[in-house]
């Protein structure tokens, strides 16, 4: 940054911080006119309807204003289920005298970040650059054309008051100092957004290289309580997920062993819903125990997905547990009933973060009868005094179903009798109390990661209602979200559709079609993964460079237009857009695919080599490309049948294809008329087919082991 603009910041943010106290909500007047977010579609947006303050959406009138008034702007991002969003809320935008500085000397923007993680994304990496984290709420404040010179997240009233004031004045009275500021600032996010720096890798993917990723990995892991280490716990399946297919390669115990670990802590904590499944966004200790009670739908699809696949390599019965309860919580709570999924559940109810889920000793004894209230609190480390805040309890668990019948020696079915009779009488008391409000807007992306949930579910527990609700959400998403020259939208909701998708829309929503595919042997689902692939490359790719943008050609209203390459709660775009490519590029030998797929990998190698967990889904493209990816053709009546069977085991390296017709190019002349075969293949040559899934799987054995061990079938 240049000097002038870090002097000038660091004196107006050494004011704002020094001595401000928050103070309790104004009490606003009830029937106070609306503003103009009460036409918003986005439920978080419209929450703010009756603030006092003068909010606008994103958009040209809210910029033209600040531009012809020469004002600073406000842009403050949130989402519907953030506790801390609400508390801002209340102490400072429904507070008349915030609204009149607001008013008067500024133009304030109201962003859902997750309806617009466009702009989330630039505004959330100036607060970073600025304070070193980041978090929601998000306020930055800009210049009339964008650029920033401020951001924080949190602010009491009364600082955020002076910040306010201070920022006002020296928009009149020192603006160069802002200007400059402004421009370092965005500076910084545009080079954070350079690739350059990123060369491509020339040499071949090498196995010894993937398995070296390990060394630096294991240093981040909390071994004892799961995750990573640090003072909060995020669930970040992506990482666990990268790890599972490191061990199916490597055979490494010590990468499924915190696998295991951190899915048994989770399960156990207090981040898992213990009476109505489903789990909250992250837990503020580092123990699982206390969480943050939002619950995401992102969060918990691909949680429902890590448990499938972990149950496949594990047979964990306490992992088949999770997904069930996960999936019933998710039915009950966020299904609109037609096939798609609602973003997420609030943090609070009737004014309190966590009311609807936390017991006192005492409610729990007035609902059971003696003996489930003394199963059930020791089960579940209820406290007389509370396990938390005022005498309240978070129900969680120490050790598993079959420990704790052994310590007290109580068989375990009727411990499962109890606890069930237990559950069900509190749940019926938890649904008399007010519920969290839920954010109904349906987001493509998400909704497509639940429907990867239903499929790992399918194929884990073969329950075929799993993958008739994942095509139910196929059938949303094509009919509902997308456009007749296959674009999407990026949100849903009440039959309304108003944003254009981003890439992770296109990058999910592809990955979900691609992969109902290769359990359906559907055609349709693979045709409309081809004709989404070919809109992504024509509105994201960046001809430039090897990567897509984030926001479309055209959709850029913005100060930067983003790349986005590195994982975090969920994978980036770009991970997922590189995986697409490859799979659609074998399944339809389609060389420009697996060509850009190739180079987008090699470009991003060496990184997530050096930083695995900030690259946890490419190193699974890295493995792949490292060490082979297998094709399993299977062709005649009852290849469904057998494909199902085959997707009961953990091959997370193979890619499906077959049916009843001759309709790719790997299934040309493998049709026996009466039979159904399974060819195993890699590099497009097969080993001699097979009728049964135990020979198949045996081949896969054969391969990994002796590669040219038996006769091959060209």
């Amino acid at each position: 940054m240049k000097s002038s603009g870090i002097c000038f910041l660091f004196l107006l943010v050494f004011f704002t911080f020094s001595g401000c106290n928050s103070e309790k909500k104004d009490n606003s007047n009830p029937d106070a006119a609306k503003n103009r977010l009460a036409q918003a579609s986005s439920p978080y947006l419209i929450q703010h309807a009756d603030n006092p303050v003068d909010w606008y959406e994103w958009g040209s009138e809210a910029l033209q204003k600040a531009k012809k008034e020469d004002k600073p702007v406000i842009i403050s991002v949130g989402y519907a289920a953030c506790h801390w969003c609400h508390v801002m809320e209340e102490e400072s935008f429904m507070d008349s005298s915030v609204a009149a500085i607001m008013n008067k000397d500024f133009v304030s923007i109201k962003i859902d970040r997750e309806e617009r993680p466009d702009i989330d994304k630039i505004y959330m990496n100036a607060a970073v650059l600025l304070n070193g984290s980041g978090g929601w709420p998000l306020n930055a404040i800009a210049l009339p054309d964008g650029r920033p010179f401020f951001a924080g997240t949190y602010f009491p009233k009364e600082q955020w008051k002076n910040i306010l004031v201070k920022v006002a004045e020296a928009y009149q009275n020192n603006k160069p100092g802002l200007v400059d500021t402004a421009e370092a600032l965005t500076e910084g996010i545009r080079s954070g957004n350079d690739l350059d720096s990123l060369n491509i890798n020339n040499t071949e993917f090498s196995e010894a290289e993937y398995v070296s990723i390990i060394s630096g990995w294991q240093e981040q892991w909390d071994v004892y309580n799961g995750g990573y280490t640090g003072a909060q716990k995020f669930p970040l399946p992506v990482s666990w997920e990268a790890l599972l297919q490191y061990y199916y390669l490597t055979g490494d115990e010590d990468a499924l062993k915190i696998v295991n670990t951190s899915l048994q802590k989770m399960a156990r904590g207090g981040i898992y819903d213990q009476l109505g499944g489903g789990f909250a966004r992250y837990t503020t200790d580092p123990k699982w125990l206390i969480p943050h009670f939002e619950k995401m739908l992102y969060d918990n699809a691909q949680l429902i997905s890590l448990y499938s696949k972990a149950y496949k390599v594990t047979g964990n019965e306490e992992y088949r547990q999770v997904v069930e309860e996960s999936i019933e919580f998710v039915e009950r709570e966020l299904s609109n009933g037609n096939g798609a999924y609602f973003s997420s559940i609030n943090a609070d109810s009737d004014g309190e973060e966590g009311k609807y889920y936390v017991w006192s000793s005492k409610e729990i004894d007035k609902t059971l009868n003696t003996w489930e209230a003394k199963i059930f609190k020791k089960y579940y480390n209820v406290e007389s005094y509370g396990n938390w805040e005022a005498g309240k309890n978070i129900l969680y668990r120490n050790i598993s179903l079959k420990e704790f019948s052994e310590e007290n020696n109580i068989p375990s079915p009727d411990i499962i009798e109890t606890l069930n009779s237990a559950k069900n009488k509190l749940l019926k008391q938890r649904e008399a109390r007010i519920k969290p409000t839920i954010d109904d807007k349906v987001l493509a992306s998400w909704n497509a990661l639940m429907l990867q949930s239903y499929i790992d579910a399918f194929t884990a527990f073969g329950d075929q209602e799993y993958l008739e609700r994942a095509l139910k959400t196929g059938n949303f998403l094509s009919r509902e979200m997308s456009g007749k020259d296959q674009t999407l939208w990026r949100s849903y909701k009440d039959g309304e559709k108003k944003i254009s998708g981003f890439l992770d829309d296109y990058a999910f929503v592809g990955s979900a079609y691609i992969n109902l595919y290769q359990i359906t042997f559907d055609m349709q689902w693979l045709e409309k993964a081809e004709n989404l692939t070919n809109q992504t490359m024509k509105r994201f790719r960046d001809e430039q460079e090897v990567m897509f943008y984030y926001t479309a050609t055209g959709q850029n209203d913005l100060i930067v237009r983003k790349t986005e390459i590195q994982d975090n709660i969920m994978p980036s775009s770009n991970s997922v857009m590189a995986k697409n490519l490859y799979v659609l590029g074998n399944l339809l030998e389609n060389k420009q695919y697996l060509d850009l797929s190739d180079k987008m990998l090699r470009q991003i190698s060496q990184v997530t080599i050096n930083n695995p967990s900030s690259f946890a889904n490419w190193t699974k493209l890295l493995g792949i490309k490292a060490f082979g990816a297998y094709e399993i053709a299977i062709v005649g009546e009852d290849a469904f049948q057998k494909n199902k069977e085959m997707n009961r085991k953990y091959l997370p390296t193979s890619i499906y294809m077959g049916g009843e017709t001759e309709n790719l190019p790997l299934l040309k002349a493998k049709l026996t008329k009466g039979e159904t075969l399974i060819y195993v293949c890699q590099n497009k040559t097969c080993k001699y087919p097979v009728s049964e899934v135990s020979e198949a799987l045996g081949l896969l054995e054969s391969y990994k082991k002796e590669p040219e061990s038996t006769g091959w079938w060209n």
